[in-house]
């Protein structure tokens, strides 16, 4: 298969980077035949940011990526694109805020990790992500976001965001993961986890979806999950959206 030859690729490239400590944005953009991309990636304060892209044969590639962590957040964005005769875009955004006070004296925690890939051939494949952590007056915030778009002569379009907040020793955690696979037809998932946790309670959200399209074939998924937890409470929901359309 052709993309897996231009994801390995793109994986290589990613893993050759080293871990970053404060700030570090990454950005590489590579084309032959013709094609034409481009790369951008921003990172600020505890954070890791890395874009990549790639194009051949008349193809175009965008990948964007911002990460920002402040207090003691930590954010780490990642967002790749490639195309053959096609166009791929591909934004990836982390955001990780925890509280003013520092982790000696109870202050809070946030992780947010986004991961974004757009892949296409000959057609349109479009990927976004979005992982949002905030963390308070010693809650733990942890959000990770995956979305992947692969499209072959069709259009894909995937869309995954994880919120997470967790405040008053609270324990908020968020996962959510998109996937829109077309050949030759449309393809598109949208994912949603948000969580929230009050005082001393954990809060849980997972939501996962996966479209996959044939020829002429049309097929959407949509998964929301939702999780509240307050006062010592434990709160986890999962949801799961899956259609095949050969």
């Amino acid at each position: 298969m052709r993309f897996q030859g231009i994801t390995a690729l793109a994986a290589t490239m990613l893993m050759s980077g080293s871990a970053a400590l404060g700030a570090s944005a990454t950005a590489v953009s590579t084309s032959s035949y013709g094609g034409s991309s481009s790369a951008s990636a921003t990172a600020y304060g505890n954070a890791d940011s890395t874009a990549i892209a790639g194009a051949t044969r008349g193809g175009r590639a965008v990948a964007d990526s911002v990460a920002v962590g402040t207090r003691n957040g930590r954010a780490i964005s990642d967002a790749i694109a490639t195309a053959d005769r096609g166009l791929a875009i591909s934004n990836s955004w982390a955001d990780a805020d925890g509280s003013v006070y520092d982790r000696q004296s109870g202050g809070g925690d946030a992780l947010a990790t986004s991961e974004s890939v757009a892949g296409a051939i000959g057609g349109v494949a479009i990927s976004n992500s979005d992982a949002i952590a905030r963390g308070w007056l010693g809650g733990v915030a942890r959000s990770r976001s995956f979305s992947t778009a692969l499209s072959r002569w069709g259009f894909a379009d995937s869309n995954s965001r994880a919120i997470s907040r967790g405040w008053f020793g609270g324990q908020a955690n968020s996962v959510s993961d998109s996937i829109a696979d077309s050949d030759g037809g449309v393809a598109v998932s949208d994912v949603l986890s948000d969580s929230e946790a009050g005082y001393h309670a954990t809060a849980d959200a997972d939501g996962i979806g996966l479209s996959v399209s044939g020829r002429h074939r049309h097929s959407r998924v949509q998964a929301r999950s939702i999780s509240r937890g307050r006062n010592f409470g434990r709160d986890r929901t999962r949801a799961t959206a899956i259609e095949v359309r050969r």
